[in-house]
């Protein structure tokens, strides 16, 4: 395993641990109408701890010395997965306007807090985006030359 598929999948572990904080504090905050309490956060700490130990377990792993650290195909996966992403961005963003207008109308109002849960899962859902787009990619393998 490269470094791009470490960093792909590193990258996939912190989504689910930041989607997961994410729909608790939306549960806390928008269905139980409560704020997060202090003893909540040993939870989430142990959790990203564990998520940390592992980064640093993974990245210390490293791969044959044959192979090196990165080559052109590496770089045309990148960068198909960062298009991918970008397009991603804009077309949640876009559907995140849409589903707002139909909801609340056209004069209807955002909370800016509302805002902020919004604009923090489009980012999450890009970079998740990225990850499985390096993830699939590298899967496929080369056929007929670079993914």
């Amino acid at each position: 395993m490269n470094r791009t598929q470490k960093s792909a999948l590193l990258s996939l572990s912190g989504f689910f641990v930041n989607a997961a904080f994410l729909g608790y504090l939306f549960i806390r905050i928008f269905v139980l109408r409560s704020l997060p309490q202090k003893s909540d956060a040993v939870v989430w700490l142990f959790a990203f701890a564990v998520v940390a130990t592992w980064w640093i377990a993974l990245s210390r792993r490293r791969q044959s010395p044959a192979e090196p650290e990165a080559d052109e195909r590496d770089k045309a996966i990148t960068k198909n997965a960062v298009v991918a992403a970008f397009i991603s961005i804009l077309l949640l963003l876009a559907a995140t306007v849409l589903v707002l207008t139909l909801l609340l109308g056209e004069a209807g109002d955002v909370p800016i807090y509302v805002l902020t849960f919004i604009l923090f899962g489009v980012c999450l859902m890009a970079g998740l985006v990225y990850s499985v787009a390096i993830l699939v990619q590298y899967g496929r393998g080369s056929r007929g030359g670079v993914s």
